[in-house]
């Protein structure tokens, strides 16, 4: 496939703003003719917007973007910007007095990697819609995944450098299922198909791994139940997450798109260990653009997997920043 990101499902576009001094970014996925949306919130410490909306017994049935950013709960204000532009444009939910547009919101926790004081503001959450386009989208310290990290029972100083990712797939009839993850995790990245970790806490005389080899990682599931990481989980709590947006290009209802939400937080299971704890504010969206016929669960098992696929090349296309070592130096 020529675009082998989530922009080869017809009717999304996505766009990136950044502060690379900062370390800190937004991305949006901008649907401007609207998605049908569903999301599901499985983390224990989630930063959201406009998810409730998402609820299919309520009444607006369309978004018209998404928002991903860091800057923990101060960088939900970069939705304000992205409905700005989207205001201008006369894009939104049809009222008597003009066009609301839509946008879900969710973030992470990048505030202790570059400069605390500098986060995602309107400012930015404009200039990343504006940005946006169909073209194949941009990886690794870009966007929401600019301060991005994994592996951090022990701090920073053991934790590696991870970003955003996505992938595609074909599901046959010119359905397709791309996905975009922004890894911000607590745990461990494994890769599914070697059970080995890719990305996580760092041996103490290890380097970041420059490929699929076992070794250089200290296992973070073993360090929660060993007495060194009881000593220093109080303290080295940091706030963390995966989040993740899913589209297709078929018609569904929000009801499905809330089961293909659910379906694809499978994906972060497979690839993140531990996930979903109460450390962590894993959000998935998921969005159906229209056009094709395609089965509900046919396409929630598939988004799983494109999530996983996207969280794996978070890792893989993120290289070293703010002193924290990437995948690729």
């Amino acid at each position: 496939m020529k675009n082998p990101s989530i922009t080869a499902v017809r009717g999304v576009a996505v766009g990136h703003a950044q502060d690379n001094m900062a370390l800190t970014g937004c991305t949006v996925v901008l649907c401007r003719n609207g998605a049908v949306a569903g999301v599901d919130v499985r983390g224990g410490a989630p930063g959201t917007r406009e998810t409730d909306l998402l609820q299919p017994i309520n009444l607006v049935q369309k978004v018209h973007a998404v928002l991903l950013a860091g800057g923990s709960a101060f960088g939900l204000d970069a939705a304000g910007g992205v409905m700005q532009y989207l205001e201008e444009q006369n894009i939104g939910f049809a009222t008597g007095a003009g066009p609301i547009p839509i946008v879900p919101a969710a973030i992470l926790f990048d505030l202790d990697v570059g400069d605390r004081g500098v986060r995602p503001d309107g400012a930015m959450g404009y200039e990343a819609v504006r940005a946006a386009s169909a073209r194949p989208v941009a990886e690794g310290n870009v966007g929401v995944g600019t301060g991005a990290t994994v592996g951090k029972i022990l701090g920073l100083a053991r934790a590696m450098k991870t970003g955003l990712g996505t992938a595609v797939i074909e599901l046959g009839r010119g359905v397709r299922v791309g996905a975009l993850a922004a890894v911000n995790a607590f745990g461990d990245v494994v890769d599914p198909g070697t059970s080995q970790i890719i990305a996580g806490v760092r041996s103490r005389n290890a380097g970041p791994m420059k490929g699929d080899t076992p070794g250089g990682f200290a296992n973070t599931l073993e360090l929660m139940r060993s007495s060194l990481g009881r000593a220093v989980y109080a303290s080295a709590i940091r706030l963390n997450t995966v989040l993740g947006v899913i589209a297709v290009n078929a018609s569904m209802t929000k009801a499905d798109m809330t089961k293909i939400a659910q379906m694809a937080q499978d994906g972060i299971a497979r690839t993140i260990r531990p996930a979903h704890t109460l450390l962590d504010g894993d959000v998935v969206f998921a969005l159906a653009t229209g056009g094709r016929r395609a089965d509900v669960s046919t396409v929630g098992a598939f988004a799983a997997e494109v999530l996983s696929a996207a969280i794996l090349r978070a890792v893989r296309v993120s290289a070293s920043a703010g002193g924290v070592p990437g995948f690729l130096q």
